[in-house]
């Protein structure tokens, strides 16, 4: 008989409901260092309907018990009855997940261009707060309402407007909670950069910061740029520009409807400088984007395009060396500003956009302009030239320094290996592909310059429990090895590192069973035999997509291609469609059946190109390596038969098959 304690029956199951899932994992929801990223969900709420161009004022203030208070002068948010749900708006905005005013982007939606469409901002500022005190002046009436820990403790109350208070407008007052994170206390050189970048990229909107003290009395600072990104940039600069700034902007027109949305764009600012750390800063929709992503990617692809047709055409370029997006990027400062439609952002703390559309967006914007710039002022682009021919130089003097050092002892490489042209490890790439089809097509789409394809024909020996002296007899295992260029060693060997060929070594196999089967193998034989590699981070796997969805236009958005990277992704975009307005069935869904099927273009879209691709790192779990063994030795060794059977005798009921 069960204990209590071990007891599993039907009220085991746990059901979460409002805003619970964020109060048992708030990490999964927000940054639990301090409570900054939660008062910004507030912030960029206000900065959206500035953004909109129904605000022209946001006022933060910290007050003197902890707690702060962000008003703007915007629309107010609307607080009568949901239609469907019976409840008041307010309460559906602070108190229910996936709710919101942002994900109607079609026509005369509340908000065409804001941070995001995960619509669990605000509700997880109020999950995480002792209390939480929203006001809300609009159509003659203000209405309060109160939470704490996320749960109504004040229903919605009405009144009309004092004579000194705002017609319109909303204000909201929070206390974080300090037990959901490390330190209650507020950044305030992070909040005070953040509240001043939202003025810089929004031109005439005042924003302001209070400290409220002891005795009623404040420490206030405002900021109101007219000049935008320039004057941010010039006043922030660590050296001299070695030519004058470079900035622009290009918003899509209602004319411009192939694969660009109206109102899509960027603005930006760029200087080139000799000395001192570059300043790099960007934003989507005015959510700034710490980590970068494909608009950053596009900015750093456009203006490497712009000066390398710059240098070809005037014939600049000295014999033997070879530019690369870095030589022009490694001394670029810029503040980036991306207007997207639809950004999709990596975690819900928006540090990187990763939506694949802004990099070709982006980049087709700043080339035209910036090499019209260059051919105009030639001058200024000779200098710019030199600076990134100089760079070259020494990138490629680095690299033959790191090549003699290595010695001349060098196996001969696999005849199949499709080497790439550098030979800067922290560049370098390996694809281990599986299939000679795929290959072939991984070589069409690859950059010659830092990716090197080696097709693995079949599923690769199980290698758990072979010999390490015996592992060359297998060609295919051989042939990884001497590519690497280290030989297979123990957890406790120290093995030659200075002679690894490539700075990440990339599992590249189809998306379904077959594929899964041979990355476990691959796996298998690095933790077994390369697990220094393992340990430096050097292995990853790249994950291709298993489906493409051709989707129609719909309100705003153009017919577009989207790729998806399993079932889940693909139900996730089916019904992100329906919500845009797209009719059921309107689409079309192809299967990749394997990488083979793809052509050069759509494999370096999804799996090869580094800006827009998703590659996994391989690590140790918290568990250890111990733990790993342990876990290998009952799936691949060959005396663990019974053992594999129980466990899928326990677990059989949990796996979804893939046939």
């Amino acid at each position: 008989m069960a204990t209590k304690q071990g007891r599993y029956a039907e009220e085991s199951i746990r059901v979460l409901k409002g805003l619970e899932p964020v109060k048992q994992r708030p990490g999964m929801y927000t940054r639990t260092d301090n409570p900054l990223h939660v008062i910004q969900e507030v912030i960029d709420n206000a900065a959206d309907e500035a953004l909109a161009g129904f605000g022209k004022r946001i006022a933060v203030t910290v007050h003197a018990d902890g707690s702060v208070s962000v008003a703007d002068d915007g629309r107010g948010i609307p607080f009568g009855m949901h239609p469907d749900e019976k409840v008041p708006v307010l309460e559906i905005v602070f108190a229910r997940l996936h709710a919101g005013g942002k994900f109607d982007k079609g026509a005369g939606g509340a908000y065409s261009f804001s941070g995001g469409l995960h619509g669990v901002g605000v509700s997880v500022t109020n999950a995480l707060a002792r209390r939480l005190e929203v006001t809300v002046a609009r159509d003659g009436e203000v209405a309060t309402m109160a939470f704490a820990g996320g749960e109504v403790v004040e229903k919605l109350k009405l009144r009309k407007p004092k004579a000194d208070e705002r017609a319109h407008g909303t204000t909201v007052r929070v206390w974080p909670d300090a037990k959901y994170f490390e330190s209650s206390e507020l950044p305030r050189h992070d909040l005070m950069h953040l509240l001043r970048s939202k003025a810089v990229l929004m031109p005439g909107v005042t924003v302001s910061l209070s400290y409220e003290k002891a005795g009623g009395k404040e420490d206030k600072q405002s900021w109101l740029f007219k000049g935008g990104l320039r004057d941010y940039l010039t006043q922030s600069l660590a050296g001299e520009p070695v030519i004058p700034l470079f900035e622009g902007e290009r918003f899509a027109s209602d004319a411009e409807t192939e694969n660009v949305a109206e109102g899509e764009g960027a603005a930006w600012c760029v200087a080139f400088t000799e000395e001192g750390q570059p300043l790099r800063e960007s934003y989507v929709n005015l959510i700034p984007t710490v980590a970068g992503g494909t608009h950053e990617a596009g900015l750093r692809e456009g203006l490497f395009a712009a000066v390398r047709a710059f240098i070809e055409v005037h014939a600049l370029l000295p014999k033997g060396v070879k530019l690369m997006p870095e030589d022009v990027f490694a001394r670029a400062s810029f503040v980036l500003s991306a207007k997207v439609l639809d950004p999709q952002f990596q975690g819900q703390i928006k540090e990187r956009l990763n939506s694949r559309d802004a990099l070709r967006l982006v980049a087709g914007y700043v080339r035209p302009m910036f090499e019209l710039w260059l051919n105009q002022h030639v001058e200024h682009g000779r200098k710019l030239a030199e600076l990134v021919i100089r760079q070259a130089q020494t990138r490629q003097r680095a690299s033959q320094k790191v090549e003699k050092r290595k010695g001349s002892g060098v196996a001969v490489l696999p005849g199949k290996l499709t080497d790439c042209e550098s030979r800067d490890l922290a560049l370098n790439e390996l694809f281990l592909v599986e299939g000679d089809s795929a290959g072939g097509s991984a070589k069409a789409g690859r950059d010659k310059e830092t990716q090197a394809i080696l097709p693995l024909r079949g599923k690769v020996l199980n290698a758990w429990e072979v010999e390490r002296d015996r592992l060359f007899a297998n060609t295919e295992i051989h042939d990884i090895a001497v590519a690497i260029g280290v030989d297979p060693h123990g957890p406790e060997d120290e093995p030659d590192l200075g002679a690894l060929r490539y700075g990440k070594v990339c599992i590249l196999s189809d998306a379904d069973v077959d594929g899964s089967h041979i990355q476990v193998l691959l796996l298998t034989l690095f933790f077994r035999h390369f697990p220094k590699l393992i340990e430096h981070g050097h292995i990853h796997v790249a994950k291709p997509p298993l489906y493409r969805v051709d989707a129609p236009a719909r309100g705003k958005k153009p017919a577009a291609k989207i790729y998806a990277l399993d079932d889940g992704e693909l139900a996730a975009t089916l019904d992100k469609l329906r919500k845009e307005g797209a009719r059921d069935n309107s689409w079309t869904i192809s299967r990749f059946k394997g990488l083979g099927e793809m052509s050069a273009e759509q494999l370096w879209e999804t799996t090869l190109n580094p800006d827009t691709r998703r590659l996994l790192q391989v690590a140790y779990s918290e568990l250890g390596p111990a733990a790993t063994t342990q876990s290998l030795t009952r799936l691949m060794g060959k005396g663990e038969a019974q053992a594999r059977r129980e466990l899928m005798e326990l677990k059989a009921d949990t796996v979804e098959l893939d046939v």
